[in-house]
């Protein structure tokens, strides 16, 4: 049991990602940019991504531990496991996300508007590690008599859902634009469980009947759901029937949402650019399918005193459990509740050098003058239950010609300090495609990586003659 409890934590960091995308984040050589910035700038007119492959995001990530802190060979697994459960607190975390662009479309029109359209689907994961829990579970009490394991530390979110979105960005003037996007939020499957109380104490007794005495205080422990419950139902276990609800909530029959995202870019100056965003400022309602999981309540007990098994003998593991039963309850309502999408912070400055005087039929504002090189500086932060998660990035930005584009990140957050990554993006006439990837530094030893991901995705770009 030891061994699973770890093997679970890292089976769900293995699929986790940070949803900082600093690659494409100011890359205004692809669509992309506008989902991170909705006030950013394009050099095209027009955009159509390919159903399903114009953007697949894929990554992993653990703030505290990585695969190889437990698994290296030689020594003693046991140790190495304790030893980790030593490194690690209630802050560290664990996360998943996952997006798929279904579909994706942009047009400019006469006012030099940019507008976007599309939908993408999303996984998104957050997992607390449960600190007191898992020493609890691991070690036992026996050397932590006196002290209490909390259950607050207990704290995780879970969601499926597609976002259909619409948005548009404005020229206000030659120095500044701004955009907005609008979201409908189609819920698939949540889990939400935050917010949890309640402690677990032993404490010497002579006095009493047992040398223990054990005290459960101020338990209450709630998991909401919803898109779960049914799933589970006999009738609704085949492929068919699974496949059929989740496509229904997916397109807009689950649970819905509103959203939005906005942003703007700011040119104090040609060669220096300023931008900022914020995303996910949204919500979803949850009244269809939900299940709302209790478990709560108060004890005290001395312990089992086993005897003997005789004729008069009672049973006293039965008799312990209908005194649980009696004082922890554990309830399953349907009451509706309210998530808020995680709300996402970007901002950048960067310097432009090396002037690119080659002719420009990307509508920029007249007199704006365009440069080969971008060295900048970006800063993420993303709303979790306990607070900000940060990440600051430093980047080169190089424009080759017109159809070839390469972008360099280093990256300092809670995974790693010496994250680079690595952005390519190539343009054959009207098709384009490109690749980024950070944490390459790991990517010799991925047990070693504490995060990483990849980027891909390809779609056709237009230009006004």
């Amino acid at each position: 049991m030891k061994l699973k409890l770890l093997l679970f934590i890292w089976f769900i960091a293995l699929s986790a990602t940070a949803q900082n995308k600093q690659l494409l984040y100011n890359f205004d050589g692809l669509p992309q940019n506008l989902m991170l910035n909705p006030g950013g700038e394009t050099d095209f007119d027009m955009h159509i991504g390919f159903p399903l492959l114009s953007q697949i995001h894929l990554s992993a990530g653990s703030s505290g531990i990585s695969l190889y802190d437990i698994f290296q060979k030689g020594g003693d697994v046991n140790q190495r496991i304790r030893k980790s459960l030593g490194n690690l607190d209630r802050n560290d975390f664990f996360t998943v996300n996952q997006q798929l662009e279904i579909f994706s479309l942009g047009w400019r029109d006469q006012k030099r508007r940019y507008f976007t359209a599309g939908i993408y689907q999303e996984l998104d994961a957050f997992l607390y590690f449960p600190k007191d829990p898992a020493v609890l579970t691991y070690e036992g009490n026996r050397n932590y008599i006196g002290e209490s394991f909390n259950f607050s530390d207990a704290a995780f979110t879970a969601e499926a859902l597609n976002v259909f979105h619409i948005g548009f960005t404005n020229y206000y003037s030659e120095d500044f634009n701004y955009g907005f996007r609008g979201k409908i939020y189609s819920g698939v499957f949540n889990a939400y469980s935050v917010g949890n109380r309640g402690s677990f104490r032993t404490e010497i007794s002579p006095a009493g009947p047992n040398l223990y005495r054990h005290y459960m205080t101020g338990l209450d422990v709630l998991i909401n759901t919803s898109g779960y419950a049914d799933l589970l139902d006999s009738e609704n276990v085949t492929g068919i029937g699974t496949l059929s609800k989740i496509g229904k909530r997916a397109f807009l029959g689950g649970n819905l949402g509103l959203g939005l995202d906005a942003g703007f870019t700011w040119y104090p100056s040609d060669q220096y650019r300023v931008t900022g965003s914020l995303l996910d400022i949204g919500f979803i309602r949850h009244s269809k399918n939900v299940e709302n999981y209790r478990y709560y309540g108060s004890y005290q007990t001395d312990g089992i005193a086993l005897l003997f098994p005789g004729s008069n003998s009672p049973s006293y593991w039965d008799e312990w459990e209908d005194e649980l039963d009696r004082n922890l309850k554990d309830e399953t309502l349907t009451n509706t509740y309210i998530t808020w999408r995680p709300l996402k912070i970007n901002a950048s400055v960067d310097f432009g050098f090396y002037e690119n005087a080659e002719p420009c039929n990307c509508h920029r504002p007249m007199g704006r003058r365009r440069y080969y090189n971008h060295l900048g500086a970006h800063f993420f932060a993303m709303k979790r239950p306990r607070g900000l998660n940060y990440a600051t990035t430093i980047y080169y930005d190089r424009t080759f010609n017109e159809n070839f584009r390469g972008k360099v990140t280093f990256t300092a957050d809670s995974y790693s300090f010496s994250n680079i990554g690595l952005l390519l993006s190539a343009k054959l006439s009207n098709f384009n495609v490109y690749l980024a990837a950070d944490n390459l530094l790991d990517y010799t030893n991925l047990a070693k990586a504490r995060n990483a991901s990849v980027q891909l995705g390809f779609q056709l770009l237009f230009t006004r003659e």
